[in-house]
């Protein structure tokens, strides 16, 4: 069984590592809080000490605004941290995946979808340190795996941290009867995080590189979110807005390492098969 290490753990994507993948890895964690303060050399010495086979690097800072608004914080969380799990994941011979983002397309004028060649000039800051930071792990150790993850998402559950996402942002609406406004301009994929994490047992196998990783989507964010309402069996008051983006990602490159997802509009229904919600289908 692989001893992987998962940073991020206590997070929304990393504490659904440590859920779901118990039993398939031997899952090995930092202490906690330790990735906020501690500096290079401790974080070296850390990896040595567990000496893993492979690291799942899921910690950041991934509030865009709070990134935008506080750029020195998010330079630290998004490129310091793991340039050092790189460097600490090259000197233990240990194999490395990290989480990047759908966002660093951000700023692109064309349609879409995006390969991973695509040239890039991302417009906001989490977007802009998460490409630096992609380059500089990949600088310093060649074989990493980097997914550029799209907006996930997971329904409350198992006690795990929940954070704001499609369906829950939906839902909350739908409760409390506020309007909630999507663009008809809008371009992304929405993922299932259970989804995600099971991929990662195949991403662990894929040659270094960096990877598109998550649904495709061929509807714009206004429809995505009146499919999602369907699928759930709620009414909020939707908005249209018409501001332009496109984050459109193309997943050939790892579906042919053997990675899968369903389409954004099948990976909610998924979701709440998953969760005993067949009732809302």
């Amino acid at each position: 069984m692989k001893r992987v290490l998962v940073t991020g753990a206590g997070g929304f994507v990393g504490a659904r590592v440590m859920q779901q993948l118990a039993g398939r890895w031997e899952l090995l964690t930092l202490p906690r809080g330790m990735l906020a303060t501690a500096g290079r050399e401790e974080i070296l010495a850390a990896v040595q000490k567990l000496h893993p086979d492979a690291i799942v690097h899921t910690a950041a800072l991934s509030d865009t605004g709070y990134c935008e608004a506080h750029p020195e914080e998010s330079y630290r969380a998004n490129v310091e941290v793991p340039v050092w799990v790189a460097e600490g994941a090259k000197t233990a011979g240990t194999k490395l995946v990290a989480f990047s983002s759908d966002q660093v397309y951000a700023g692109l004028q064309a349609p879409g979808p995006f390969d991973e060649e695509t040239p890039l000039s991302p417009a906001n800051v989490y977007g802009r340190h998460k490409l630096e930071a992609e380059q500089r792990v990949l600088d310093r150790l060649p074989e990493t795996v980097l997914l550029r993850a799209t907006w996930l998402y997971d329904l409350p559950s198992y006690g795990l941290p929940v954070r704001g996402n499609l369906p829950l942002n939906l839902w909350q609406a739908a409760l409390r009867r506020e309007p909630v406004r999507f663009s008809c301009r809008d371009y992304r994929g929405v993922t299932y995080v259970r989804q995600a994490v099971e991929n990662l047992l195949s991403a662990l196998a894929l040659p270094g590189g960096v990877y598109n990783f998550g649904s495709e989507n061929d509807t714009d964010m206004y429809t995505t979110a009146q499919h999602f309402c369907a699928a759930m069996g709620i009414t909020p008051p939707l908005e249209k807005a018409d501001w332009p983006r496109s984050l459109l990602m193309d997943t050939r490159k790892a579906q042919a390492g053997g990675l899968y997802f369903d389409t954004t509009t099948a990976g909610i229904r998924r979701c709440l098969q998953d969760y005993g919600l067949t009732a809302l289908l």
